[in-house]
């Protein structure tokens, strides 16, 4: 896995809100909930609907991780 969202939950946290409220509110869709829980890359259009909806910024809620091997496998 590249590619955490581990910002995003705990932004989630701190907002008390849980990830059905992605959906309720904000209308992003269950599926891309499901991409993004399991580490799986999204949209940007969705990645800046969150920063606008959240207030927050890219960096907020996603990070980039090396493979262990210091590799990513495919560019």
């Amino acid at each position: 896995m590249a590619v955490s969202y581990n910002g995003l939950w705990k932004l989630l946290i701190d907002k008390n809100l849980k990830k059905v409220d992605l959906t309720n509110k904000y209308g992003i869709s269950s599926s891309t909930i499901a991409k993004m829980t399991k580490g799986k890359t999204v949209s940007m259009d969705i990645m800046e609907r969150l920063c606008k909806e959240l207030d927050c910024d890219f960096c907020d809620i996603i990070h980039y991780e090396r493979d262990k091997d210091g590799e990513n496998s495919e560019i």
